[in-house]
């Protein structure tokens, strides 16, 4: 029988109750327009990407290891902030209505901010970590 750490899945619930309501403020302050570009999504997608990326970094590389410190920021808050379900949903509403140049679009610049957002914040830890 696997025994787990309460503490480990409370650091889990609470950062990803953070994130999600950073999430759904964003959502209610700049709610989507039906055949437009998601911002709301767009953005917490690649700000989570972006924490996620320096979190990591920081957490692996520079800091002492800790039990609870991963799970909350990590799974948490950028698992809360994120959300590739609501993404895809999207992507495929667009497509429904015939908008498949901003469904294309939509996705390779998600896929591309991302990626370029955890390059950006892995470079910007370690370079904080070679000047200090």
């Amino acid at each position: 029988m696997t025994r787990h750490d309460g503490r480990e899945l409370a650091a889990v619930f609470v950062g990803g109750a953070l994130g999600t309501l950073a999430r759904a403020g964003l959502v209610v302050l700049a709610a989507p327009q039906p055949g437009h570009w998601p911002w709301p999504t767009f953005i917490v997608n690649i700000v989570g990407a972006f924490l996620l990326g320096y979190f990591t970094t920081r957490l692996l590389e520079r800091l002492p290891v800790s039990s609870y410190r991963r799970p909350l920021l990590g799974t948490g808050v950028c698992g809360g902030l994120t959300t590739f379900s609501t993404m895809q949903v999207e992507t495929v509403t667009m497509l429904e209505h015939g908008n498949w140049a901003l469904a294309a679009g939509y996705t390779a610049a998600s896929i591309a901010a991302g990626l370029l957002a955890v390059a950006i914040a892995t470079a910007m830890v370690r370079r904080a970590a070679v000047r200090g």
